[in-house]
């Protein structure tokens, strides 16, 4: 090979490297280069940052709105205690001052022929009547049992008796008066109660065999 085709091949291989080195390698590319083919890396890089934000966001506004839905709920609870206590503040008080009335309601029923102690008596029956008056305007009131079916919610039967004519569970006698505040029970009244009893039955069944 003459001197002049070597060197002419040697040139072209230096031309060779040359393009080579100049032509950018597709290898290079990052994983966001390969995400965002349009975008720059920095550009790609903010576009994750903004999908991360927003996700934040929407997070923290789900959080937001459920803290604002339990503080509406505790308001309202709140208010609803508060109601309950004004509306029933005087439940203790009445809890007690019923016993006291219980034994007022039995002196001033008691029976004398004694003049004197008549009028005291008739006195103190006018502050008594005014004393109901004001537990009802209160909310305080009897619980009826004057020939009314035996309700355990209302009642509570110290006894069960059987009286003819008089129908099965009806209250035929009333021990100690229950009270009623507002809505709420402030005392069961304490009841005898018709119950025919297996003897009775017996005896009834008895009778109408004989």
């Amino acid at each position: 090979m003459s001197e002049f085709n070597r060197y002419r091949e040697e040139e072209k291989e230096n031309e060779d490297l040359t393009q080579e080195e100049a032509t950018p390698s597709t290898d290079s590319k990052d994983s966001c280069w390969e995400k965002c083919p349009t975008e720059t890396n920095e550009e790609c890089a903010c576009q994750e940052e903004i999908a991360k934000l927003k996700a934040e966001i929407a997070q923290l506004n789900d959080q937001l709105l459920r803290n604002r839905a339990e503080l509406e709920n505790f308001k309202r609870r709140s208010n609803e205690e508060k109601i309950r206590d004004r509306k029933y503040a005087l439940q203790s008080f009445f809890a007690d001052f019923i016993n006291i009335t219980d034994i007022f309601n039995k002196v001033v029923q008691t029976e004398t022929d004694d003049e004197k102690l008549k009028k005291y008596l008739t006195g103190f029956q006018l502050i008594n009547t005014q004393i109901q008056d004001i537990m009802a305007q209160y909310g305080v009131k009897p619980i009826e049992t004057k020939n009314q079916k035996f309700d355990p919610s209302l009642h509570s039967a110290a006894e069960t008796v059987w009286v003819e004519g008089v129908e099965e569970d009806v209250i035929v006698e009333e021990i100690i008066t229950g009270y009623m505040y507002k809505d709420r029970i402030l005392r069961p009244s304490i009841v005898k109660v018709n119950k025919a009893s297996t003897k009775s039955i017996e005896e009834k069944e008895e009778k109408n065999n004989g």
